[in-house]
């Protein structure tokens, strides 16, 4: 039985209230680990939607932030192989950087973030963008914690070889 001038459950006004504290973070690191704003913003769209169905389960995991952005990724993969097979392939279909102002990813990084393998990219992700710890990213992504700190590793290497001067390298005069 319904009170009068009560819409929503408790369980809505929780979702109402973790989109509002997530969606600017998840879309952040799902765009880092994609590459292209607006796949980013409807693969993350589409895991806050499955997040709303599945609210009873995904607000007891033990980081809902990391549910959203995996299952955003997991999203994309499943638009990337139906696109694959639908679309002959080539390089006028790479993703140009379209990235609102208000994105917060510098270009160079994001240059820098899309070199790396994919694996590297949802580690740094998840640990960097998210801030989640060791555990939590190895059971989010479903691999050990050893390999988590292994693609963390490389893909901070990678990245800090992209992103910093070289020291030997002598200043073009």
């Amino acid at each position: 039985m319904r009170s009068e001038g009560v819409d929503e459950k408790p369980e809505d006004e929780d979702f109402a209230a973790f989109y509002e504290q997530a969606r600017a973070e998840c879309l952040r690191a799902v765009y880092a680990a994609v590459g292209d704003w607006s796949v980013a913003e409807d693969a993350t769209a589409e895991a806050f939607a499955r997040a709303y169905a599945s609210w009873r389960k995904v607000c007891k995991h033990p980081a809902p932030r990391a549910w959203v952005v995996r299952t955003a990724l997991n999203t994309h993969v499943s638009w990337w192989r139906r696109r694959r097979r639908e679309v002959a392939w080539d390089a006028s279909h790479d993703a140009e950087d379209r990235s609102p102002e208000g994105s917060e990813i510098d270009r160079q990084v994001m240059q820098a973030l899309r070199a790396l393998p994919a694996r590297q990219r949802e580690v740094v992700v998840l640990r960097i963008f998210l801030d989640l710890d060791t555990k939590t990213t190895a059971r989010v992504l479903g691999v050990t914690p050893g390999t988590v700190m292994t693609h963390l590793s490389r893909g901070l290497a990678a990245l800090r070889a992209a992103l910093a001067p070289s020291a030997w390298q002598e200043p073009v005069k």
